[in-house]
C-alpha cells in the first residue's frame, strides 16, 4: 500500500479532504477556470494549432495530475514556453494548421510525456541540474520577448514571418505600411486594459470600498472583460466584415480522444525537442511547486512530479492535446485562492469542460489580437531583465551563461538557445574546477582554527606546509592541484612536512589519486612526508579501497591543529597559549582587513 501511495499521492491526501478543503478548491477552481479559458486559447495560437485544442489541453491533463502530482497548488496547462517550444518542433516537420502539424503536437505530448515518466520511475530528475538557474533565466526571458514579438503583426492586423528576432523585427518593419488601423485600436487597447488591470485594477476596487474577496477575484478576470467587451465590439460594429480577423468557429464538445500517429521516422525527428520541452517543463514547474510548497511548509517529490506532469502529458496526447506542464502565474493564482488539493485542478477541468460544451459558439467573433494581447501581457510578466545586473554583479561566469542563453535564443531559436546555455554551463563549470583554489593555512593565534595566510594574520612554521584544496579532485583538474603542490613546495627549502587540509573534499577519482600517488613519491625523494588532515568519511572510505593508506608517508589526522600539534607541538600550544593570555579584541583582523569570521 506504501508502494501505491508513493505513485498515487490522492491516496494520502484523499483520506483526510473534508468539505472546507472541498470549499476551498471549488472557489479556486472558479478563478483559475476564468484565467485558464482566455489562457488557453492564446498558448494554443503561440504554438500554431487552432484554439480550441487549448480548451481540449486543459481538460484531461488536469485529472490526471490531480491523481499522480505531488504538489497540492501546482496548475497544470498549456504554458507559454512549452508553446512556443512545440511550434519549434512542429513546424520543422509540417505547416502550422495542417493535419501533420497537428499529429506532430500529439507526438511531442506523447514523447514528452513518455520520457518524463520513465525519468520520474527510475528517479531521474537530477537530470534537469544541467539546466542552471541563469540559462533557465535567460532562456524564459528571451522566449517571452520572442513570443511577444511573435504576436506584434495580430496586434497590427499585418503579415510578417520568421522564428528569430532578426527574422521578425524586418518582417514586421516591411509591412508596416499594411497594419489594419481597427484591428490595431482594439489590440492596443487590450493590451493597455490587461498591463492596467494586472497592477491596479484591485487597488481601484478596494479604493470604491469593494469587499476585499470580491475585489480579489474581479480583479483576476481581467482578460474575461476584455474577451467579453471586444466580443461585443466586433458584432456591434461589425468588425469582423471590416478585416478584423476573429477566431472563427471554435469545435464544441469535449476533447474526442486520439492516437498519435506510430511513425518512427516523426518520433526520431521530435525527440531531441521533446527532451528539451520535458525538461524546461519540469524545471519550470518544479521550481514554482517548490516555492508555494515552501510557504505552507508542505514538501513535494520531484520524482512523482516527473510521474505526474509524464502522466499529465500523455493524457493530452490521446485527448486531441498538446504538451503540458505547470504554469507559473495560474499556479500563484492558484495557490493565493486558497487551492488546498490537487482536486482543485480536477475542479478546473470541469470548468473547462462545460465551457467547451456550452460557451464555444461565443468565441466565434473574439478578435485574434486580444489573444495575442493577452499572450504579450503573460509572457512580459515573465521576463526577468533585472537578472543580467544582478548576475553581472554577483558571478561573471554566471552572466555569461546567461547572456549566451539570452542572445542565442534570441537570435538562433528556442532550441539553439538552450542547448548552447547549456554548453557554456558546462564548461564555465569545468574549466573553474580544473582550476582548484588552494590556500597556503596558517594558524590563528589563539585558537585551533587555520586560516588563509593571504587573508589573515596567522602564524606558520618553515618546516610544514599546510594546505587547503577547496574543491574534489578528479580528472580535470588533479594536474593543477598537482603543480600548486610543487611550486609551494619549491619555495620552501626547510620543509619537512606537507599537510593536506581535506575538508572541501567530497570525493577523489582514480586520476586523481594516481596524481596525489605521485606527489607522494616526489616529496619522499626530497625527504619530505605528505600527510592528510580532516579526510571526509565517504572520501576515507575509499582511499581504504585503495593502497594509498599503506603506501602514505605520513598520517591521517582527525584535525588541522591535531596535525601540527602532533608535527610541530611546540608551535601549536605557543600560539594558542600565547593568544589566550594576551587582552581578548573584539574581532581578528585579517591582512585584507575584513574579520576573520567573514573570510576564508
Amino acid at each position: 500500500m506504501a508502494r501505491l501511495r508513493r505513485y498515487l499521492p490522492i491516496l494520502d491526501w484523499g483520506r483526510a479532504y473534508d468539505r472546507h478543503a472541498f470549499l476551498s478548491d471549488g472557489m479556486a477552481a472558479v478563478i483559475v477556470t476564468i484565467m485558464l479559458i482566455p489562457q488557453s486559447l492564446a498558448y494554443a495560437m503561440i504554438a500554431g494549432l487552432p484554439p480550441v485544442i487549448g480548451l481540449y489541453a486543459s481538460i484531461l491533463p488536469l485529472v490526471v495530475y490531480a491523481l499522480f502530482g505531488s504538489s497540492r497548488t501546482l496548475s497544470v496547462g498549456p504554458v507559454a514556453v512549452v508553446s512556443l517550444l512545440t511550434a519549434a518542433a512542429a513546424s520543422s516537420v509540417a505547416s502550422p494548421g495542417s493535419p501533420e502539424y497537428i499529429a506532430a503536437a500529439l507526438a511531442l505530448a506523447l514523447l514528452s510525456g513518455l520520457i518524463l515518466l520513465a525519468m520520474g520511475i527510475f528517479r531521474l530528475g537530477f537530470v534537469a541540474n544541467l539546466l542552471s538557474h541563469p540559462v533557465i533565466s535567460g532562456f524564459i526571458t528571451a522566449s517571452s520577448l520572442l513570443i511577444a514579438t511573435g504576436q506584434l503583426k495580430h496586434i497590427l492586423g499585418t503579415q510578417a514571418h520568421g522564428h528569430t528576432m532578426f527574422e521578425m523585427i524586418p518582417s514586421l518593419i516591411e509591412n508596416l505600411a499594411d497594419m489594419h488601423l481597427p484591428t490595431l485600436a482594439i489590440g492596443t487597447t487590450a493590451t493597455a486594459f490587461l498591463f492596467w488591470s494586472r497592477k491596479s485594477l484591485k487597488p481601484t476596487l478596494l479604493a470604491l470600498n469593494v469587499p476585499d474577496g470580491i475585489a480579489v477575484l474581479l480583479s483576476r478576470t481581467g482578460p474575461v472583460m476584455v474577451v467579453i467587451a471586444s466580443i461585443l465590439v466586433v458584432v456591434g460594429l461589425g468588425l469582423d466584415a471590416k478585416g478584423v480577423a476573429v477566431v472563427g468557429d471554435v469545435p464544441r464538445g469535449l476533447p474526442p480522444l486520439s492516437l498519435p500517429a506510430l511513425d518512427l521516422s516523426l518520433w526520431t525527428t521530435l525527440l531531441p525537442a521533446a527532451m528539451l520541452i520535458a525538461l524546461i517543463g519540469f524545471v519550470e514547474s518544479v521550481s514554482v511547486a517548490q516555492t508555494l510548497a515552501a510557504k505552507r511548509r508542505q514538501s513535494i517529490s520531484p520524482d512523482q512530479e516527473l510521474i505526474g506532469l509524464g502522466m499529465a502529458s500523455l493524457a493530452a496526447a490521446f485527448s486531441s492535446g498538446y504538451p503540458v506542464t505547470g504554469g507559473f502565474a495560474r499556479s500563484v493564482v492558484n495557490f493565493d485562492a486558497g487551492a488546498q488539493t490537487p482536486a482543485a485542478g480536477a475542479f478546473t477541468a470541469i470548468g473547462i469542460a462545460l465551457a467547451s460544451l456550452f460557451l464555444t459558439p461565443l468565441l466565434f467573433h473574439l478578435p485574434i489580437a486580444v489573444l495575442a494581447a493577452t499572450i504579450i501581457v503573460a509572457v512580459l510578466s515573465l521576463a526577468d531583465f533585472g537578472a543580467l545586473s544582478r548576475t553581472w554583479r554577483y558571478s561573471r561566469a554566471d552572466f555569461a551563461a546567461l547572456a549566451t542563453t539570452l542572445l542565442v535564443t534570441l537570435g538562433g531559436g528556442v532550441e539553439t538557445g538552450i542547448v548552447a546555455g547549456v554548453a557554456v554551463s558546462v564548461l564555465l563549470h569545468l574549466w573553474a574546477t580544473s582550476s582548484p583554489h588552494v590556500a597556503v593555512i596558517g594558524q590563528v593565534p589563539g585558537t585551533q582554527h587555520f586560516r588563509n595566510v593571504l587573508r589573515h594574520d596567522v602564524v606558520c612554521t618553515p618546516e610544514i606546509l599546510g594546505l587547503r584544496i577547496d574543491e574534489s579532485l578528479f580528472f580535470a583538474n588533479a594536474r593543477a592541484t598537482e603543480n600548486v603542490i610543487q611550486q609551494e613546495v619549491a619555495a620552501r627549502p626547510a620543509l619537512h612536512h606537507v599537510v593536506l587540509n581535506c575538508a572541501a573534499v567530497n570525493s577523489i577519482d582514480a586520476s586523481a589519486l594516481e596524481s596525489l600517488e605521485l606527489v607522494m613519491h616526489r616529496l619522499e625523494d626530497a625527504g619530505i612526508r605528505l600527510h592528510l588532515s580532516e579526510v571526509k568519511g565517504p572520501v576515507m572510505d575509499r582511499l581504504k579501497r585503495s593502497d594509498f593508506l599503506h603506501h602514505l608517508t605520513g598520517e591521517v589526522f582527525l584535525s588541522h591543529y591535531q596535525a601540527l600539534e602532533t608535527l610541530a607541538p611546540a608551535v601549536a600550544h605557543t600560539s594558542y597559549a600565547t593568544s589566550l593570555a594576551a587582552p581578548a579584541e573584539p574581532s581578528l583582523q585579517s591582512r585584507s582587513g575584513r574579520s576573520s569570521s567573514l573570510s576564508e
